[in-house]
């Protein structure tokens, strides 16, 4: 069904595969006779290749500094980006940014604080020139997939699942601080990356859907890091088997892979989708060129696929439905293992086995919701199978969200809500709260399966720390529909016969947006006001790194990988991401709830350093690491040596954009990460825009929460690039730590030793 092929790969004219894997390359010249071309030559004739280079200012092939076409951002985001290039000097945006809203939208938490960041959002549109979509009218990326993607472009997002790849358009989610470096006109800087093929064959089986092929290329890649921070490029003869909306349901799940971004051939059918959107100037044809080579090459067969479910805890934990069916208790009993380990420590019992019914596992919740389930095609295909069927009156209940207002009016007028709704099936408005925990958070002990991206621990909107615990499985619309039919046994759609294809055409009305969605790109106004509301706060002071550094370890994180998730919980705690201090309370609470106590200590410190009093007054633990410092360092000077608190993760950032990820670490008093490897590039960018140090280390730390690390000369080994920051362990006896920070840019430097991208921002206007 899948193959990995690491060694890499010539494609001719877009179908005949030649691999390194199998052939050496004198094989490989004589098989290609005069169309050989030497691999660095052939890397160039990508799709990913021209894109990247139209939008390179660098000119430097290799060393890309990208401008974007267009952002855009929710309602989780938006504001303390803006409040970031406000401080910074923004004065209008210099490109199309879509500010929506679709995250907090039930304004559920917090009396006024959701709605209050609404309307500050409409107003920085009116007053920058943005694009405002109000609560309810769109998910952010079937808005961006609609009116913004074209063929040649690049988006740049805060949110993760930024993919507009089968749109013909390369797009990033990445954290807010780099929207504001386009936002103030500067560039992207990140080194040409690998690009993968990703070669498709076949035709999907009745019954398959796109998150039954994601989740097998998912499954397949993401353990392996394959395509980590690399490009994955869509080719083959499978393409033009698939539907657009197939296509973007594949595409937007390769965020869990952990590749930097997509991008697809475009056909007929991808003009035909532009064209039904009243965007058909925004079609070209992209393919590769007739010798194109790829680092590395992943071979799907579509026609093998099979239903598919990812288990808790994460989307690459996926079985066949077929299999789970088989060896149920064996492969539940695993999986209970695995995410009891999530919840060591705590009195939380993860359990699975007893949710299974005469040989088959319950479900006590379905949806099918956003940017990755909420289509016009997945909802219509869920719809045939539904038809006529009931849900039931027991436990199971499934909620629809289509993605925008759009699909939901061509929903009404096709029949296909008809069909929905007398089956017990609640169709709701375009929201992105199932997938984050906003919104349709399950009963304690229950299992959801869900059509959206993820299902991370607790990301459901459970609250260990209130006694709660709920998961998620992953499945497609169809296989969800099929257990629905079955009272939430779950059931692959496969298994069910006589299912009606058929999906009605599908009509655009952009009327719905023409009455609510403000344009007002190259239209703002300056004299227009900010809307705060009490909740809006701007970032705190923060200040620049010094040579030395003395890091308490305020936490140790040693599971395999660290989510973003679980460094500031999703769900209602999102809705204080305006105020830098009220979200920062919830830093690693459902992980570490210690943490923000310890941190807070030790920053306590700092602020009296800083006052010019004695910072170690109250803390012991600080006065012993002073006195091991000054009988170790002859020159050691308490005055000039910043305190701080750090974390440790083996590998840290899975998942979310979020940049609050890191920024809350630094509101905080945080000033470093130590990692064995980053999950995510964004994620390390986020330390890097909030002056965090992304340190690196080899081996299993032996250090523990509430040691102090001492670094030394960290500006100039930053500046000057050295491969090792000095560093010491101050537990029971002094032993030194080799550290370090990788590649950086000359921009990164300077954002990290100015403390933060506001700070360097500020810098550059005084220049």
């Amino acid at each position: 069904m899948i193959n990995l092929y690491g060694e890499g790969a010539y494609l001719l004219n877009g179908n005949d595969l030649t691999f390194n894997d199998k052939e050496s390359d004198e094989c490989i010249k004589t098989k290609l006779g005069e169309k050989y071309l030497d691999k660095e030559e052939a890397k160039k004739n990508t799709i990913a290749y021209g894109i990247l280079q139209d939008h390179n200012k660098s000119g430097n092939p290799d060393k890309l500094q990208l401008k974007f076409d267009a952002l855009t951002s929710h309602d989780i985001t938006f504001v303390g980006i803006v409040q970031t290039a406000r401080a910074s000097g923004l004065e209008k945006f210099p490109i199309p940014y879509v500010l929506t809203n679709c995250h907090n939208s039930l304004c559920a938490v917090g009396g006024t604080i959701n709605e209050d960041d609404h309307l500050f959002g409409l107003s920085a549109a009116k007053k920058y020139g943005g694009i405002f979509v109000p609560p309810h009218i769109a998910v952010i990326h079937q808005y961006m997939r609609e009116m913004m993607a074209g063929c040649g472009k690049m988006i740049l997002g805060s949110d993760s699942h930024t993919r507009y790849g089968a749109l013909g358009t390369m797009a990033i989610g990445e954290g807010g601080g780099e929207l504001v470096k386009q936002l103030l006109s500067n560039t992207y800087d990140v080194d040409y990356p690998e690009v993968v093929g990703v070669y498709l064959t076949g035709t999907p089986n009745p019954g398959i859907g796109p998150q039954d092929v994601a989740l097998s290329i998912i499954g397949a890649v993401f353990k392996s890091g394959f395509v980590k921070n690399r490009v994955m490029e869509f080719v083959g003869p499978g393409i033009k088997n698939l539907s657009v909306e197939y296509r973007t349901g594949i595409d937007v799940m390769t965020t869990e892979t952990t590749c930097l971004t997509s991008i697809w051939c475009t056909d007929d059918k991808v003009k035909d989708y532009l064209e039904v959107h009243q965007r058909g100037n925004d079609y070209s044809e992209l393919n590769p060129s007739e010798v194109a080579y790829y680092d590395k090459m992943i071979t799907v067969d579509l026609s093998k696929v099979q239903s598919m479910i990812a288990l808790p805890f994460h989307p690459s934990n996926v079985y066949t439905i077929n299999e789970l069916n088989a060896n149920m208790m064996d492969i539940l009993d695993k999986v209970e293992k695995e995410g009891q380990k999530l919840f060591k420590g705590t009195d939380l019992k993860f359990s699975l086995k007893d949710k299974v019914i005469n040989g088959r596992l319950f479900s006590e919740q379905g949806s099918i919701a956003g940017c990755a389930g909420g289509n016009y095609e997945n909802i219509c295909a869920a719809a045939n199978i539904l038809d006529g069927k009931s849900i039931g009156n027991a436990e199971f209940t499934l909620s629809v969200y289509p993605s925008s207002m759009p699909v939901y009016q061509s929903l009404v007028d096709n029949g296909i809500a008809s069909k929905l709704i007398p089956t017990g099936t609640v169709l709701k408005t375009a929201f992105c709260g199932p997938c984050f925990g906003g919104g349709d958070t399950p009963a304690n002990n229950s299992l959801s399966i869900r059509h959206t991206t993820r299902n991370f621990p607790n990301r459901e909107g459970s609250k260990p720390g209130d006694g709660q615990i709920a998961s998620v499985a992953l499945m497609d619309a169809r296989s969800i529909a099929a257990t629905a039919v079955n009272k939430g046994l779950i059931t692959a759609a496969t298994e069910l016969e006589g299912i009606n294809p058929e999906i009605p055409k599908y009509y655009f009305n952009k009327t719905i947006y023409d009455n609510r969605v403000l344009q007002s790109y190259n239209k703002g106004n300056d004299d227009t006001e900010l809307r705060f509301g009490p909740n809006i706060a701007d970032w705190p002071k923060m200040e620049p790194l010094t040579d030395n550094m003395l890091l308490q370890v305020a936490s140790v994180l040693l599971d395999p990988v660290t989510t973003t998730d679980e460094l500031i919980p999703s769900g209602d705690t999102s809705s204080y991401r305006s105020n830098p201090h009220k979200l920062a309370s919830f830093t690693l609470s459902r992980k570490d709830p210690n943490y923000v106590g310890r941190s807070k200590e030790i920053q306590a410190a700092e602020i009296k350093r800083l006052e010019g009093s004695i910072p170690e007054e109250d803390n012991a633990a600080l006065k012993e690491a002073y006195e091991k410092l000054t009988a170790k360092f002859s020159n050691f000077d308490k005055k000039n040596t910043l305190i701080g608190s750090m974390i440790y993760a083996n590998k840290p950032g899975d998942g979310s954009a979020r940049e609050q990820a890191a920024s809350c670490q630094k509101v905080l008093g945080g000033f470093a990460n130590i990692a064995k490897e980053y999950a995510t590039k964004r994620y390390r960018s986020n330390l890097i825009n909030w002056g965090i140090l992304p340190l690196l280390m080899d081996g299993e730390p032996e250090f523990k929460c509430g040691d102090f690390i001492y670094l030394t000369d960290v500006v100039n080994s930053i500046r000057e690039r050295k491969p090792e920051i000095k560093g010491y362990i101050l537990g029971n006896e002094m032993k030194e730590i080799s550290l370090s920070v990788g590649q950086l840019t000359d921009n990164e430097i300077e954002i990290l030793l100015s403390g933060c991208l506001i700070n360097f921002n500020k810098n550059k206007m005084k220049k």
